[in-house]
């Protein structure tokens, strides 16, 4: 009995060649946004963004040099400067912190990271 010869495909080929069909390309493209979308959390306040990250109010005080007292102040507050947000999203754990916003059906990110080079370049000219 001979066994059926086989050729070796890449496996970046054969989905390339798979999404070149253009309704299975549009069916991967819905599937993959609605992963996205089941991966995403939203959080509804800062606390639930340290919990995340498993760090208790001490343990983010001490990575921003303040007192516990202040980080529940932070996260019961209405309103805080960007740069608090972003020092208090860095002492979390949060490897990128940008805020995204929805401007006529279009997507758009704001690196706060970027933000806080801007303005401390400008303290510093």
């Amino acid at each position: 009995m001979t066994e059926p010869e086989t050729t070796f495909v890449r496996g970046n080929e054969h989905l390339d060649r798979l999404l070149a069909d253009p309704d299975l390309a549009a069916d991967v493209a819905v599937a993959h946004k609605a992963a996205e979308e089941m991966d995403r959390v939203h959080a509804m306040n800062l606390a639930m963004i340290r919990k995340a990250g498993q760090m208790t109010q001490a343990e983010v005080a001490k990575k921003l040099g303040v007192g516990q007292g202040v980080v529940s102040r932070l996260e019961n507050r209405n309103d805080m400067l960007l740069s608090t947000l972003f020092d208090y999203l860095t002492a979390t754990g949060a490897e990128s912190a940008s805020i995204v916003v929805t401007v006529h059906g279009r997507r758009i990110e704001l690196d706060l990271a970027q933000l806080g080079n801007t303005s401390s370049e400008r303290r510093s000219a």
